[in-house]
C-alpha cells in the first residue's frame, strides 16, 4: 500500500537539501502543477489516445503528483482525507443509477 506521508517526506527531503522551499509558496506550487500538467498533455499532442511514450508519461505524471503533494502539504491538507471527501461528494453528484455509461456533468443528469 502506498504511504503518502512517506512520499511527501521524501519529496521534502529532496527539496530541503537544495534549499528550494523558499520558492514553494502555494501560488508557485499551483503554477508549477499546471505547467507540469501541460507537459503531460503535450505527450499526447498529435498522437492517438494511448500513444504517448510510457517512460515520458511516467516522468511527467510523477512531476504532477509531486507538486500536488507539496501543495497539499503546504496547505496542511490530509491527502487521504481530501480525496475521501471528494469521492463522497462525487458519489452524491454522480449516483450510479444516473451516471453509469454517460459522460454528462452532474447538472445534466
Amino acid at each position: 500500500m502506498l504511504d503518502i506521508e512517506y512520499l511527501i517526506a521524501q519529496i521534502k527531503e529532496f527539496r530541503d537539501a537544495r534549499d528550494w522551499e523558499q520558492f514553494h509558496n502555494s501560488k508557485d506550487l499551483a503554477v508549477a502543477l499546471s505547467i507540469e500538467a501541460s507537459e503531460l498533455l503535450e505527450l499526447f499532442l498529435w498522437k492517438g489516445n494511448e500513444d504517448a511514450n510510457p517512460d515520458k508519461l511516467k516522468n511527467e505524471l510523477a512531476d504532477v503528483l509531486m507538486y500536488a503533494l507539496l501543495l497539499a502539504d503546504k496547505q496542511g491538507f490530509d491527502v487521504k482525507q481530501i480525496i475521501e471527501d471528494k469521492m463522497k461528494l462525487n458519489n452524491e453528484k454522480y449516483p450510479v443509477e444516473k451516471a453509469k455509461g454517460t459522460a454528462k456533468k452532474y447538472y445534466e443528469l
